[in-house]
């Protein structure tokens, strides 16, 4: 049995809530790849995109995080916008990272699902997942603006645990490159 469950189970308050509800809203959907190409590319043949991409390093990411220790890493990192669901594709470039892990472990796949934590302020959702035992995994600020942070909610889950950060305002810097292509611009 898990050390963290509850001889008490949470209170039932309707058909779509518990009272330990703390996650929110499902925000994003993060697949894991040894190429980041290739996964736009069958992505976009879904109708999924465009695509921005982004290379993660220690001069774009602050305090870089590895199961609690400063660890720099880079990420390939590939951001698709479908109305209020974010498809998300990794590819580890160096480093250690949570994403390697799996790769090693599962082969390519789905990596992690992101919660919005009802906006709750930053410190607090990293609370609330400490309270429930699961540990940070991975973490850092892009941008020195977005806190992301994932948990180590596999064993529990089947899947990993993601809450990120955009404040108000947030514009997304502008992509090394668009794929397939970039919007088109009002002229």
């Amino acid at each position: 049995m898990n050390r963290h469950a509850s001889a008490e189970l949470p209170e039932v308050l309707s058909e779509f809530a518990l009272s330990n509800s703390f996650l929110g809203k499902i925000i994003e959907v993060c697949l894991v790849t040894e190429d980041h190409q290739r996964t736009m590319e069958g992505l976009v043949r879904l109708g999924i995109g465009p695509f921005r991409v982004y290379t993660f390093t220690a001069d774009t990411v602050a305090e870089q995080s590895y199961r609690g220790e400063a660890s720099p890493f880079s990420l390939k990192v590939c951001f698709a916008t479908n109305d209020d669901l974010t498809f998300e594709i990794m590819q580890p470039l160096s480093g250690r990272t949570i994403m390697r892990e799996f790769l090693d472990r599962h082969g390519e796949g789905i990596h992690h699902i992101a919660f919005d934590c009802h906006g709750l302020p930053w410190n607090q959702r990293l609370d609330l997942f400490a309270d429930r035992g699961f540990a940070a995994t991975q973490s850092g600020r892009w941008l020195d603006q977005n806190s992301f942070s994932f948990f180590d909610t596999e064993a529990a889950t089947t899947t990993c645990f993601e809450t990120y950060h955009f404040p108000e305002g947030f514009v997304y810097p502008d992509p090394e490159r668009w794929y397939p292509a970039p919007p088109p611009t009002d002229a």
